[in-house]
């Protein structure tokens, strides 16, 4: 591809944004068009499978914000009739070696597309994107994916891919060699991962966390109470007598592995007021207040108020 054609392509008109769009924009518009142009769905349809490469083509440039600097700058120089393709080893439109680094705008375009328009050596296979769902637990742990995929040729293709273990969602892990073909050997497959949130553990860095539901009297009296963990097994957390409603307990040990770190498990408290209680239980808790009446429990607030 000759470099004009490298300038000449509106990337941000491509995904269909504007120019000072920003990084989770771009990142929304790129995932909404992956799944509408995505080859399983367009199979045997030429010019939307074009269309999914050059979708793919713009997302890698303007989700990197080095490359998306360089692009914009060389970009708006191109509109402006600053600079033209070499002609008998002339540069056209002066000298931009100061601009550039002391390089060249075709040197950034070479950058940016491996030297497409530059080399005219045989080039690798464009790289492709695409994307996969994953359940809480295979981010935490880790899983295999199997994904078929379109070929160029309308074939599908099985693509094994490891998801190592403490992957965050919207994190990306490539494939080599299972891009587009090319002269020089195929590109490479990236796949972006989204993750399912889990109906009881969230995640916060490498800790992993979730609500514990206490009862008034356990709160008041204290208590061992067996907590779940993403793998299954439970563990027994101590309730100090008198634990306020939203205090966090901290087990060691129980959050992500990721590497040579290892996070804990944050069980936040949250104290259960009965909706309705038998007229025995209601006595005993009227007891109870006449009993603790003489500590009033916004004292604090009170004073505070006052001054």
């Amino acid at each position: 591809m000759a470099a004009k054609d490298l300038y000449e392509k509106d990337f941000y008109a491509i995904l269909g944004v504007d120019k000072k769009a920003g990084a989770d924009e771009i990142k929304k518009k790129y995932r909404s068009l992956a799944r509408e142009l995505h080859p399983d769905k367009t199979k045997g349809d030429d010019a939307l499978e074009e269309k999914f490469k050059a979708v793919s083509e713009a997302y890698d440039i303007l989700s990197d914000s080095k490359k998306r600097a360089e692009y914009d700058e060389a970009r708006s120089l191109f509109e402006r009739g600053g600079f033209r393709a070499p002609m008998g080893g002339q540069n056209q439109g002066g000298d931009f070696s100061d601009l550039f680094g002391g390089g060249s705008p075709n040197d950034i375009f070479a950058n940016l597309f491996g030297g497409g328009g530059i080399r005219r050596g045989p080039r690798k296979g464009q790289d492709l994107q695409t994307e996969s769902t994953i359940t809480f637990k295979e981010a935490v742990f880790g899983t295999t994916l199997e994904l078929k995929l379109s070929t160029d040729g309308g074939k599908p293709q099985t693509i094994t891919a490891r998801v190592p273990a403490g992957v965050n969602d919207g994190a990306k892990i490539r494939v080599k060699g299972k891009g587009a073909p090319g002269e020089a050997g195929p590109g490479d497959l990236f796949i972006l991962l989204q993750v399912k949130p889990h109906p009881i553990f969230s995640r916060k860095a490498e800790n992993i966390t979730l609500t514990l539901p206490v009862s008034f009297v356990e709160a008041t009296l204290g208590a061992d109470i067996k907590v779940p963990t993403l793998d299954g097994e439970e563990v027994t957390v101590r309730i100090a007598p008198g634990t306020p409603n939203g205090r966090t307990l901290r087990v060691k040990g129980r959050g992500i592995k990721k590497g040579s770190v290892t996070g804990d498990l944050l069980a936040t408290i949250d104290v259960q007021v009965p909706q309705k209680i038998e007229s025995e239980a209601a006595e005993a808790l009227l007891k109870f207040a006449e009993i603790t009446a003489a500590h009033d429990v916004r004292l604090e607030m009170k004073m505070k108020a006052l001054q």
